[in-house]
């Protein structure tokens, strides 16, 4: 049977793929290897491609280096990894203007040095559509990397913002008409959300200390909310119980609380951490991590996703790539 990228999808592809890597690399935000001393190094690569992820309608060039970098950031953070460095290789059409590649550049480097992660090379090639693929490497100490799998019965889950901004920002962007009734400053959160998201690497610090002293499981919200919950349960062979999720007030006088609760579980491109970690710790951090952040639940047997009217999370929700 000739199967087609599409009758698998995007999950079905990396089960394929992964059987190419080893099991104990593979499988979290990032990779994670073992150097001599008392570090590993946090390996991430993410792409994005024009008409994809991004467009001229919604996004300028500047947002695009922005959004590029803070999503290979932000897959650092979940690991609780400090960024090193970042290569990007691009693909671009001959007829592109040198002036959206400086802006482009000029996006990444406004977001990096924000946290001081140089750009130390890449490659670049022709290619009939505008792509943008970065390579980010950052540094843990050994055994104290997050990861996915090590949710335990029990461990409150953790989300260190609100959800759902992104998709809202995106809905404006393309719609402009339909927040009329938006305050400015509601209408700048919705946008910056989606077009300038921040990587948690802020909350590095305070999570190290944690992890010395516990175990921690998480990765980030880049696929939206349920989808993490749903990948961390899978991973850690749990369940969860989701008692509830904060909404923005941006987003709740934009659109209904049925639609803003729809977007922060499956709207995406937040850049939050989800974390799993023991009631000891969960209460302070969620203090620490800011306006937003919130213990939304709990690990618990089985392997279902609830939240509090019993109604189940579904993958299929979630955005994937290849999807029809």
């Amino acid at each position: 049977m000739n199967l087609k990228v599409s009758d698998i999808g995007e999950r079905g592809l990396l089960e394929i793929l992964q059987k190419f890597c080893p099991a104990e690399i593979i499988g979290d935000d990032a990779a994670v290897l073992d150097l001599p001393g008392d570090r590993s190094l946090v390996v991430t690569t993410d792409v994005l491609v024009n008409n994809v992820h991004f467009s001229d309608a919604t996004t300028s060039a500047e947002d695009v280096g922005w959004r590029a970098a803070a999503a290979n950031l932000s897959d650092l953070a979940a690991m609780g990894a400090e960024a090193i460095a970042i290569t990007v290789g691009l693909a671009l059409p001959p007829d592109l203007s040198v002036s959206w590649v400086e802006r482009l550049y000029q996006g990444m480097t406004d977001c990096l040095q924000r946290y001081n992660t140089p750009i130390v090379g890449g490659d670049i090639c022709r290619a009939s559509e505008i792509s943008v693929s970065i390579t980010a490497l950052g540094a843990v100490a050994k055994d104290g990397a997050i990861r996915r799998y090590n949710a335990n019965v029990g461990d409150s889950i953790v989300i260190t913002g609100y959800h759902g901004l992104s998709r809202a920002g995106l809905e404006l962007l393309l719609h402009p008409e339909t927040g009329r009734d938006l305050s400015e400053r509601d209408r700048e959160i919705l946008i910056q959300a989606h077009q300038r998201p921040k990587p948690r690497l802020d909350c590095l610090p305070y999570l190290q200390e944690i992890v010395k002293r516990s175990r921690i499981a998480g990765m980030d919200s880049s696929d939206g909310l349920a989808d993490a919950l749903l990948q961390i349960c899978r991973g850690s062979g749990t369940g969860a119980r989701i008692d509830r999720v904060p909404l923005s007030p941006a987003l709740v006088e934009y659109v209904s609380p049925e639609q803003a609760l729809d977007w922060a579980l499956y709207g995406g491109e937040d850049f939050e951490l989800v974390l799993c970690m023991t009631e000891e710790f969960a209460g302070g951090f969620a203090e620490h991590a800011g306006e937003g952040a919130a213990i939304i639940g709990r690990i618990v047997s089985g392997d279902e996703v609830t939240l509090a009217d019993g109604k189940r999370l579904d993958f299929s929700a979630s955005f994937q790539h290849f999807s029809p």
